[in-house]
Order: C-alpha cells, then structure tokens, then sequence
C-alpha cells in the first residue's frame, strides 16, 4: 500500500486529518506545508466556472487542473475527483481512473456513492487504484435542495450500510457530507478506515472544506463553512493601489522598467 496513504489510516485516533481543495499549483504549494491530503474536486465547477452542479464537470478538465496541482504537491497525499458520469460501469471507472492516474500520477482517486458504486470500487482497488469513497449528500447526483442526512432510520440504516461496504469493498476513507452529528459519530466509531468529515461535526476522523470558501474568495453562506481569512479584501486593497499608482504615474517607475 502506497506509504501515504497507509500514513492517513494510521492517523484515526490519533490526530485529526486535515483536507482541502486545490485546482492549481499556486494554491497546491501553500496548501502542502500544513494538511495531509490536498484534494482536486470537481467543485471546481461550481468554484472556478461557475456552474450550478457539479455535472458539467469533465474527465479532460479534472485532468488538466490536477496536472497542475501536481506540481505544487510534495509531501501532502493527492486525491482527484471522478467527475460525473465517469464510472457508470466497471470497464469505464477503470479506463477513466486509469487515465487520471497515468496523466497526473496522484496517489488516489474518489467516487461518490454507496451501495450502488460498492462493486466498481471493489474492481479498481483490486486493479491497484486507491479509492476514497463519499456519503451523504453527493453532490454528482443530487436534485433539489439540499438537506443533510440521516433525518429518518431508513437513512441512518443505509448510510451505516454503506460505510460498511465501502470500508468492506477497499475504500482506504470516505468523505461524510452534510450527515448528522450523532451519526457521523457511529460510522467514525464503526469503521476502522478513517472518515474525512465536511458538514457532518467534529464526530469525524478529519475535516475537509473548499479552499476558496475557507480564505473568503467565495461569497457563500453554507452553513458548515467558516471563513478564515478575507482575501477578497486583500484582493481589492492591492488593486487600488495598483490603479492609484497607475494614474498618479508612480508605477512603473524606472525600478520597473527595462
């Protein structure tokens, strides 16, 4: 098993695991000197193209931004999304997975869903392809709006089923989204993979969020995102320098200048 992510098992129990999102190099340099896995989502649909699901997100698109993340990673475990519509079947995860891992060469790949994606996730570790898993909301194929899970026993029951089989399947850790406290806790308890939690309490093994949201690129009002910084107003303070400086003929003054 790949040493990192044997590193990310390792760590249930012992300290939290830290996750967040990254669509190119820049961001992927910063991000590596503090968390544990650096993750290319495919909300960099909604994040970077503005569209209102993530299901116009492509095979080609997760491929070129996580090329460029790649670069930026050193020690942190690289985690790529499978976009929408990407693994229906075993053959296509396979041949789509296959493709992410030889063009970027990340450490794994994630797929949303439980029962239903058991057997494709079985097929690609299996093939030696890491899988991490997601629960809960899943934002591929979910319709209307969003409401967390495990409201009702049916809901509790699956979604403890389907972390079972995930975990039973080879999925090395499953992203909780948007589930109940007391819940997330159970599955936490109950596994013995680690649970990377967004939306669902401090009950999980780690936290993930969307880098844009955390340092206030993103004007959001999700309920499970705190916003840690304010860079949009770093954003706006040095482009009023730079347009003060312009007009007033202080920049670009001959230090600048060839």
């Amino acid at each position: 098993m790949n040493k990192k992510i044997q590193n990310i098992i390792n760590n249930k129990n012992k300290k939290k695991i830290i996750c967040l999102t990254a669509y190119s190099k820049n961001i992927a340099e910063v991000l590596d000197n503090h968390v544990d896995i650096i993750l290319v989502g495919d909300s960099l649909g909604s994040v970077l193209y503005n569209y209102k699901t993530t299901q116009k997100v492509t095979l080609q698109m997760m491929i070129e931004h996580s090329k460029s993340v790649k670069q930026g990673v050193r020690k942190s475990l690289l985690v790529v999304d499978m976009p929408h519509n990407t693994y229906k079947n075993k053959r296509d995860a396979y041949k789509n997975a296959k493709k992410i891992m030889v063009s970027v060469k990340p450490d794994a790949i994630k797929l949303e869903g439980g029962k239903k994606v058991v057997n494709i996730i079985s097929y690609l570790t299996r093939k030696k392809i890491p899988v991490m898993g997601h629960l809960g909301i899943l934002p591929q194929s979910h319709k209307g709006k969003f409401k967390y899970k495990g409201q009702t026993d049916k809901e509790i029951n699956n979604l403890i089923n389907d972390a079972y089989l995930l975990e039973k399947n080879g999925a090395f850790s499953i992203v909780l989204e948007c589930i109940e406290t007391s819940l997330a806790k159970i599955i936490t308890k109950n596994l013995k993979i680690p649970t990377i939690g967004i939306g669902s309490s401090s009950n999980c093994d780690g936290q993930v969020l969307v880098t844009d949201d955390l340092i206030g690129l993103n004007v959001t009002s999700i309920k499970f995102v705190k916003k840690f910084g304010n860079i949009r107003k770093n954003i706006n303070l040095a482009v009023k320098k730079f347009c003060k400086q312009v007009r007033g003929k202080a920049y670009p003054s001959k230090k600048y200048s060839y």
